[in-house]
């Protein structure tokens, strides 16, 4: 797992990984800005939609929704990470696998379909979790934290792992090395924390699931 990180950082200036970057960035953006403009209007609605209560209701609503968001931040990830696997996977590759043959796994669209539905899932387990985190802070901050390393290193390692094999052939090889796994995905939820540093989880967290890969056993 060391290695694995270490490898990453060593990448991390790729102009491969640009791209992702961005599109991680704007993706996440548009996301959370949509969702508090949403709230915002409706509880400004409901309030009557004009005048100082409604005004006043809707900006509580937009802060209410963007501490919602930062919440939800890992299964947002999750969704959009699966839009730059290939592109990021495929870097790896090039720099430090370059014989490794061409990639013919899981379709791109079985690989999507794949993020989205862990995406969807972990953002269930994400909003279950919320009242024990508003109640009780520190069993919260658990629950964030055991959510993110299960969503984040199973999601990042058979996501990248589905470019070269099937999805339970996926499913098994992350099982094989499912303590690396996990505790690769617990150290991108506590980046995930991080304001700046988060935006590049799912591109760190891609890179160095596919060093995991290739360098199994």
């Amino acid at each position: 797992m060391l290695d694995a990180i270490t490898l990453t950082f060593r990448q991390l200036g790729d102009r491969a990984f640009l791209w992702p970057l961005l599109g991680g960035l704007l993706g996440a953006l548009a996301v959370f800005c949509g969702l508090a403009g949403l709230a915002a209007w409706g509880l400004g609605a409901l309030a009557g939609g004009t005048g100082w209560l409604a005004g006043l209701v809707a900006t509580a609503g937009g802060v209410l929704t963007l501490g919602l968001a930062i919440w939800l931040f890992v299964p947002v990830m999750l969704a959009i990470s699966g839009l730059f696997v290939d592109v990021v996977a495929a870097a790896v590759e090039r720099r430090f696998y370059p014989g490794l043959p061409p990639a013919a796994g899981a379709g791109l669209l079985a690989q999507g379909g794949f993020n989205l539905w862990l995406g969807l899932k972990a953002g269930l387990a994400s909003l279950l979790a919320l009242p024990l985190a508003l109640l009780f802070p520190p069993l919260g901050a658990v629950a964030f934290l055991v959510i993110g390393a299960v969503g984040l290193g199973h999601g990042l390692f058979e996501g990248v792992a589905q470019r070269r094999m099937g999805l339970a052939a996926a499913r098994a090889a992350r099982r094989q090395q499912e303590g690396a796994v996990l505790g690769l995905g617990g150290l991108l939820a506590l980046l995930s924390l991080v304001p700046g540093l988060n935006l590049l989880v799912p591109v760190l967290g891609t890179a160095a699931m596919t060093h995991l890969l290739h360098r199994a056993g």
